[in-house]
């Protein structure tokens, strides 16, 4: 294995620019919440009332010192009334809290499943081209682990700063009303909070940001050594992918330890410090102000208030200062999901006709996937409705990138395809998806019942199931199974052979009852017996069904109604097995005595 093969792959990510982060997240944040407008403006509303209910308690302890316990004025029935009154506020506060909390939660989790839905969708929608460079680890990561992130951006972060500048801009009224000069004195601890937040995000971003892309690196490489567990054990890689890992989690690491050590040194001890240096300061002046003396009546209770205040002060700050580790990640996955919502999904086809008979007609189609360098010339078919037509070639020769076209993996260009005289970028995406089924040289299996692999979700009943499996000759294995249909296959078909797996295939395209049958080298890793089974199948379907069967093994196509020979994207040779081997020295000629030595051998 070389060594490049074992080296660390990312995904795109966003670069460390904070305006672009906080705006891709503000955006995901406003497209998940609008249909919620309702529910926050109530639970904000709640939140208001909590907060302008809880800061009445300093200034009834203030009136109380003030008005009966200093003078001695022992007015029970109002001293009563005003604690009530206090006790009141705080329990209809609390269960303000109580509801607002609920309501705002509900809020986040629902647009978190929002966004949940909203990116796989939109995953399933992106075109083929995408997954060419997609590592399938770090798009689960994004799908998951970064939408539960956000999630936090509501409920521990968003929903803690708003509660948290909500009582202290209370608080801070509360003291101006009492005594703006010492209430001056403490609005200097703003500023200094948000040099304590500007330093924290200066020095945490990248360290954040650089964790969840090394996390997703971790999530790739362990989806991808699973899947590929056979390779590595047979080829004695585990040692150097378990380094490669290694390599990986000590990057995570060391990206959590630049984190957390900004986390120890610029929030909870440095405003803890603050605490106690401005009630030393508060304390102070009181001390000045009386020079020496006893204290008036009027300042022990603003001394109280103001006290008790301070603590308000300091705690939505020290909130506030300590959510910042979580937004810092919040804003980041949310960046993340946003950029991978900004990729372009697959253009939406027109609507100009749907599939009849299943005629192809090719012209003049050229095709590159980098602008100069075309893997397809100037090619140019007819396939009638309903003939079996195979495309055979050597390695890189185009088959799998023309078969990719007829399938719109890949944007041809416009009018070079035609399905029934109709350009193939003018039919209907369900439309078409109904119509052209494909049978792939590595057959997909989901981790479910025989029955659910060839439904795969469509309304099919089970007479139409079983009617496909009977077409695909897969009819006979499916029932010899513990269950039959029913037989749970396990991952990726564990309990089935390779022969098996394919044939399922084709029962699964068979089932949609398509007008066009595309099969990607489909009998490249049967043996003969199944070969044959397979070419029973197609040979049923003829007149029927259009189909185009790129194949490796040259026996699959030898009895098809044209066989096109690819050569470096050019139609070399087209024709019927038997006018094929009649030409003098041809490609599919040697093609075929090529395979015969190899079988010989």
């Amino acid at each position: 294995m070389p060594p490049e093969a074992v080296q660390p792959r990312t995904l795109p990510a966003p670069p460390v620019q904070r305006r672009r982060i906080v705006g891709d997240a503000a955006a995901l944040l406003l497209r998940a919440a609008s249909p919620e407008r309702r529910h926050l403006a109530i639970g904000t509303l709640w939140l208001l009332l909590a907060a302008g209910l809880e800061a009445l308690g300093p200034l009834a302890g203030k009136v109380l010192i003030d008005q009966y316990l200093l003078p001695r004025d022992a007015d029970l029935p109002r001293m009563a009334a005003l604690l009530v009154g206090a006790l009141v506020a705080g329990i209809v506060a609390s269960w303000l809290r109580y509801r607002q909390l609920v309501r705002l939660a509900g809020v986040a989790m629902r647009s978190v499943q929002r966004i949940r839905e909203t990116v796989y969708g939109h995953v399933l929608r992106l075109p083929m081209a995408f997954f060419d460079h997609a590592i399938i680890g770090q798009l689960v990561s994004r799908v998951t682990n970064d939408t539960e992130a956000v999630k936090g951006l509501y409920v521990q972060v968003l929903f803690v700063i708003l509660d948290s500048l909500i009582i202290l801009t209370g608080a801070m009224l509360a003291m101006l009303w009492l005594d703006w000069r010492l209430m001056l004195i403490v609005a200097a601890l703003v500023p200094a909070v948000a040099l304590i937040v500007y330093l924290y995000q200066r020095l945490s971003a990248p360290a954040v940001t650089r964790t969840r892309e090394l996390r997703s690196e971790l999530n790739a490489q362990v989806a991808e050594s699973i899947a590929g567990m056979p390779v590595l054990q047979a080829a004695n890689a585990t040692q150097r992918f378990r380094d490669r890992f290694a390599t990986l989690n000590e990057g995570h690491y060391r990206s959590r330890r630049r984190e957390l050590r900004a986390n120890a040194w610029l929030l909870r001890p440095v405003l803890d410090f603050l605490n106690v240096l401005l009630l030393a300061i508060v304390l102070a002046v009181f001390g000045f102000r009386a020079g020496g003396q006893a204290l008036s009546t009027v300042e022990v209770g603003i001394l109280y208030a103001f006290i008790s205040y301070i603590s308000r002060v300091i705690e939505p700050l020290v909130q506030i200062t300590m959510q910042f580790s979580q937004l810092q990640q919040a804003l980041v996955s949310a960046s993340r999901v946003h950029a991978l919502l900004a990729e372009a999904e697959t253009p939406v086809a027109g609507d100009r006709g749907r599939v009849g008979a299943g005629a192809i007609a090719i012209e003049r189609l050229t095709f590159a996937y980098q602008p100069g360098r075309p893997v397809l010339h100037d090619i140019t078919l007819e396939l009638p409705a309903g003939s079996f037509h195979g495309i055979v070639g050597h390695t890189g020769s185009g088959k799998s990138t023309l078969l990719s076209l007829l399938l719109r993996f890949y944007a041809a260009p416009a009018g070079s395809v035609r399905i029934d005289g109709v350009p193939l970028e003018g039919i209907p995406e369900e439309s078409f998806r109904a119509s052209v089924g494909l049978v792939p040289q590595e057959p997909f299996l989901l981790a479910a019942t025989a029955r659910e692999n060839i439904a795969v979700g469509r309304p099919l009943s089970d007479a139409q199931v079983e009617a496909a499996a009977r077409a695909a000759h897969a009819d006979g294995f499916i029932r010899a199974l513990a269950q039959g249909y029913d037989t749970f296959l396990g991952e990726g078909g564990a309990r089935l052979s390779t022969g098996q797996k394919q044939l399922l295939a084709i029962a699964r395209a068979l089932a949609g009852e398509p007008r066009i049958l595309l099969l990607d080298e489909a009998t490249a890793h049967v043996d003969s017996e199944t070969e044959q089974v397979v070419q029973r199948a197609l040979a049923a379907l003829r007149g029927r069904v259009t189909v185009v069967a790129i194949a490796h093994r040259l026996s699959t196509v030898r009895d098809a109604d044209r066989i096109v020979v690819l050569n470096h994207g050019r139609i070399a040779e087209l024709g019927t097995h038997a006018q094929l081997m009649e030409i003098p020295d041809g490609l599919y000629q040697r093609l075929v005595q090529l395979q015969q030595l190899e079988e010989e051998e």
